[in-house]
């Protein structure tokens, strides 16, 4: 892949061996980096065999002195928003300077993918968890043309007061969260949808009962068959 980007990380070609005809962009978590996601990509491509899948590092070290983090998650407190979660769009607004730094180098690397491949948007798919999962939603809609899809695990949306304002697209969304998530509470989840809905921005949503922060058998059947339809 060309140098344009500061971003790296683990790739996988197609299962089939052939070009690739699609891309999937796995964009991990706080605290984690590409490695943690790209162990999916064998899954994700039963159905998707002509599809490349990337994993990238996202660009700035753990503040808690490991791993990678998109943006700095100082001051925040998953056991306040659970007991007050009319807090949740203003604690989510405090981040947005934060996510707005992250996507450049994002964008960046999601051009090199799509110049590299000579693919259109809509070959494209991102799929987020938690951090990542802020990061796929603030991207894909300001971006145009439309990527393919979006599937975003445990996260939030960041800057909501903003979109109305930001958004250039509208890319299918599947949107997944584990009902007893201690890291992310579901309200998060409740939160994007009201605010996607005041704005007539389809999605889905799917929550996956006494799951907690993390990716399960079902959520990733959910979001592999997704990506398969609108790929």
């Amino acid at each position: 892949m060309s140098d344009i980007s500061t971003l790296s990380g683990p790739s996988r070609p197609p299962a089939s061996g052939g070009p690739a005809q699609q891309a999937i962009v796995f964009l991990h978590g706080y605290g984690a980096d590409g490695n943690d996601l790209i162990g999916l990509a064998p899954y994700f491509a039963e159905a998707l065999p002509d599809a490349a899948f990337f994993s990238p590092d996202a660009p700035e070290r753990g503040e808690m002195g490991f791993g990678r983090q998109w943006l700095s998650l100082h001051g925040y407190d998953p056991q306040e928003l659970r007991r007050d979660p009319k807090r949740m769009a203003g604690v989510f607004e405090g981040m947005y300077e934060g996510v707005q730094k992250a996507a450049k180098p994002l964008n960046q690397y999601l051009d090199s993918i799509q110049a590299d491949l000579g693919l259109e948007a809509g070959n494209v798919g991102l799929i987020g968890f938690s951090q990542g999962t802020m990061m796929a939603m603030h991207v894909a809609m300001r971006r145009t043309p439309a990527f393919g899809a979006v599937v975003g695990f445990s996260g939030a949306l960041i800057g909501s007061e903003h979109l109305a304002e930001d958004m250039r697209s509208q890319p299918p969304l599947l949107l997944i969260h584990g009902a007893a998530d201690e890291v992310v509470p579901v309200a998060a989840l409740t939160h994007m949808q009201e605010t996607l809905d005041s704005l007539n921005v389809a999605n889905s949503a799917h929550i996956v009962p006494n799951h907690g922060h993390g990716i399960e058998q079902m959520g990733a059947t959910l979001a592999r068959d997704f990506l398969a339809q609108h790929l």
